[in-house]
């Protein structure tokens, strides 16, 4: 099938569409993320303890691991534009229904409306950019698709905070409610008209891993993602220990980190664009070093302000990196390889979560901290022994060359 490409006028220029996949992406990561920072107030108001409150984080992402790589199946010969409306007016039923649920097991059935739709929209929406733009701006495009993701830890869950603590968190589900409908309408007067391909189909799907350079992408996705997770999740705890830098200013701090990974989104986005293998050599060697150092460096404060935001700057770039490798690895499978991209993540963000808590518990905040840097330097290993390019890396056993679904 005939791929459908828009052509910006200026040659430099991205379409209105890339921007409307960003705002899609910003809006389902601000919904996965909202509960974050309304986590005292959901639990005073359902009355459940923090760690049941915290069910509201895990489901998602563990029901947006499962869905990513179904999805494209159930949907099959779907046109996409109507699939990324179909999943932003989901989005918007479930954060309505989160804004009215009179008990935590309605809110719990809402969430996992909710992960349904982040593993959809990441695993459609990743793999457009080269539908989208021409060939040699495909990366940068992939990189505003992805800059969604960045800007929502930076803007879209510290405003739903901020909300959430003056008129209560049902406004805060409620606005997010109507942002989703009005994403919705964005892609369905921006996004041209993208019917499906070939019928994505599971076993395509998972036949992909058989893809040496495909299955190396995911592992470094998997150490990477969890390694980050495990440490972030305690960054907060470790910056307060730091001398001169009390529970106040880390918020500040923490901001920074959030600017430092949009702008490590762009960044990476145009490495990988030239390079895959080269700019995950590069994120994982510096991710691990920012990571690891910040546990001597907690003694200083210049030094962990200044690891934080290289952290940021490395993490950031990750998941256009890796996307771009994934894409590298199985040209014509966008879709069925983005697929399994988010599907590997998003189980890697729980997974970082589960096992940074228990090396916390153990070995108190600098445990946490030890082993995000040991997976992101076993990430660095499993690049270096990858040995080739992506692009140069298939093997026989790859699916052929289709055109772009």
């Amino acid at each position: 099938m005939e791929q459908t490409t828009q052509q910006p006028r200026d040659g430099r220029a991205l379409p209105p569409s890339v921007l409307a996949l960003a705002a899609a992406t910003f809006c389902v990561v601000t919904t996965e993320m909202l509960p974050v920072g309304l986590l005292t107030s959901l639990g005073e108001g359902l009355r459940t303890s923090d760690g049941t409150t915290g069910l509201t984080l895990t489901l998602p992402g563990v029901v947006a691991a499962l869905s990513a790589p179904l999805l494209p199946v159930a949907v099959r010969r779907a046109d996409r534009r109507t699939v990324l409306c179909a999943l932003l007016v989901l989005l918007a039923a479930a954060n309505l229904l989160s804004a009215l649920a009179p008990a935590f097991g309605v809110l719990l059935v809402a969430r996992a409306l909710v992960g349904v739709c982040i593993g959809g929209v990441w695993a459609v929406a990743a793999g457009l950019a080269v539908r989208l733009v021409r060939q040699e701006s495909a990366g940068r495009a992939t990189a505003v698709i992805f800059s969604g993701i960045a800007v929502a830890s930076v803007l879209g869950v510290p405003a739903g905070t901020l909300m959430g603590g003056v008129v209560g968190w049902r406004w805060a589900f409620a606005a997010m409610t109507l942002l989703a409908l009005a994403v919705a309408a964005l892609l369905a007067v921006l996004l041209p008209p993208l019917p499906a391909g070939e019928a994505v189909r599971l076993r395509e799907v998972f036949g992909l891993v058989r893809t040496p350079a495909v299955r190396t992408g995911l592992l470094v996705v998997a150490l990477l993602v969890t390694g980050h997770f495990a440490a972030y999740t305690y960054v907060r705890p470790a910056l307060e220990r730091v001398p001169g830098l009390g529970s106040g200013p880390v918020s500040g701090v923490l901001l920074v980190y959030g600017v430092a990974g949009i702008a490590g989104n762009f960044l990476g986005g145009a490495a990988a664009a030239r390079d895959p293998r080269r700019s995950l050599l590069a994120l994982s060697a510096v991710l691990s070093a920012a990571v690891l150092l910040s546990v001597p460096a907690g003694g200083s404060l210049p030094a962990a302000v200044a690891l934080l935001v290289v952290w940021g700057l490395a993490y950031g770039g990750v998941s256009v990196s890796a996307q771009n490798w994934l894409m590298a690895a199985a040209p014509g499978r966008q879709e069925a390889g983005s697929a399994l991209f988010a599907g590997v993540f998003n189980a890697a963000i729980a997974l970082g979560a589960l096992l940074g808590g228990r090396a916390a518990d153990r070995f108190e905040v600098a445990g946490a901290l030890w082993l995000g840097g040991a997976l992101a330097a076993l990430a660095l290993g499993a690049v270096m022994a990858a040995g080739r390019d992506p692009r140069t890396a298939r093997t026989k056993g790859t699916p052929p060359r289709l055109p772009a679904e």
